[in-house]
């Protein structure tokens, strides 16, 4: 048996997916891999530098930090979520990233991004905690439009939701069969068709393959959809969602309203513990 866990993403809605794996790591419930989306990723990497907190606290921190998130540092660099000062200063200097923790750390750590320039999904294995491998995880996290396409070592790249929003059936393929997968949307949810296609047409005019991601992305979710059900049903996944729709958007700058979405996610996650080590056959 290999234990995976599958981290949808969703921006501010993951700190309902940091509540329920900082409760997993609190009760020392340990996957042999992780695949993070988005925010998946961003808040996913804590879990293999075994920190516990970390997520909720940061974000609450720099809540109104123009330096983090603001009109501002979109106008100045190109990226609503300033790169310089959320990947880099931050865990190097404000709320330290546990660089050897993540290095010693036996449990596999994937981050998908969408390779603007084919559309198609890109799966980065990440072993070591280095710059580029932070750069890496803010580049599955860099939302169309929000960010600027991220250029590393031969790859342009942005959010990896776009081309693969759960990634159940990848982590299948390498061999995780007994997977743990996080959403951050109700049962029920169904993706309609981008609002904001006709700004992404303009923003993205010189990527044609991720135009037409973006424009079939509620096509390939809804799939995933129906294609984790099916998994559910027959008992290769265990599936963890919210009860309701989560009350935050994709930009926040409010810690209560941070805290309540994270306590939400700390609820289920401690409804949900017995039913993770029943899946995982972990004993307590």
């Amino acid at each position: 048996m290999k234990r995976g866990l599958v981290l949808e993403g969703g921006a501010m809605r993951g700190l309902f997916t940091a509540g329920i794996i900082d409760v997993m790591m609190e009760a020392c419930i340990e996957p042999d891999g992780l695949i993070g989306v988005s925010a998946g990723a961003a808040f996913g990497c804590n879990y293999k530098s075994r920190q516990p907190g970390r997520a909720i606290r940061y974000n609450k921190k720099f809540a109104r930090d123009k330096r983090y998130c603001s009109w501002q540092s979109w106008l100045k660099t190109g990226d609503l979520y300033n790169a310089e000062f959320g990947y880099h200063i931050v865990p190097r200097e404000y709320d330290i990233f546990d660089d050897k923790a993540f290095d010693e750390n036996p449990m596999a750590f994937y981050v998908v991004c969408t390779d603007v320039t084919t559309g198609k999904a890109v799966y980065k294995q990440l072993t070591k905690s280095t710059p580029t491998a932070y750069d890496w995880i803010r580049a599955s996290a860099s939302m169309p439009l929000a960010s600027k396409v991220v250029e590393l070592k031969g790859w342009k790249v942005l959010d990896g939701g776009v081309a693969d929003s759960i990634p159940l059936a990848y982590f299948e393929s390498i061999g995780y069969d007994r997977n743990v997968v996080i959403l951050t949307q109700p049962e029920g949810f169904q993706k309609e068709h981008n609002r904001l296609m006709p700004l992404m047409r303009i923003a993205l005019r010189r990527y044609p393959k991720m135009i037409e991601a973006l424009d079939t992305r509620h096509v390939m979710y809804n799939r995933q959809l129906e294609y984790v059900r099916q998994a559910e049903q027959e008992g290769r996944c265990l599936v963890i969602r919210p009860a309701t729709a989560i009350p935050i958007g994709h930009v926040s700058h409010d810690p209560e309203q941070m805290q309540r979405v994270y306590d939400m996610g700390r609820q289920t996650g401690l409804e949900r513990l017995d039913a993770i080590r029943r899946f995982w056959q972990i004993m307590k």
